[in-house]
């Protein structure tokens, strides 16, 4: 899937609880400037935009979330369950959308850059204009 790319991490199960470790040098593929966290309930959408230059790596860390990308080349729908350990690469020129499908969901999003509200594409309209022209 060009723009999107999906990791699945390990994890170390023990009777006192499950250790997932992952390492920000090899599992996530850009060298991590901002991180930020979303708590969402069921039913609500959140994101709904596109970035220029950002490439984002977003790893829901509790509930269900329902994930929507677009791009130039494909449209893509997944669901995510944080006891699946999944995670997504959405690189810039990707329209996001996401959906939580559990009350107290939790996303950890690692950004490669810092946040700039210039660099969101924030109406669909326009993201569409942009990507037909690239």
């Amino acid at each position: 899937m060009k723009n999107i790319k999906f990791n699945h991490f390990k994890s170390f199960k023990k009777k006192s609880g499950t250790l997932i470790p992952f390492s920000l040098k090899k599992d996530i593929p850009f060298k991590v400037k901002r991180i930020f966290l979303v708590y969402g309930n069921k039913n609500f959408t959140r994101a709904k935009h596109a970035h220029k230059k950002c490439s984002q790596f977003i790893m829901p860390i509790h509930g269900k979330i329902e994930l929507y990308c677009e791009n130039k080349s494909l449209k893509f729908q997944k669901k995510l369950d944080y006891r699946k350990k999944e995670a997504y690469l959405i690189k810039p020129l990707t329209w996001c959308k996401i959906k939580f499908l559990t009350d107290y969901s939790i996303l950890m999003v690692f950004c490669d850059q810092e946040y700039d509200f210039k660099d969101y594409i924030v109406k669909y309209k326009h993201f569409l204009k942009i990507i037909k022209k690239k």
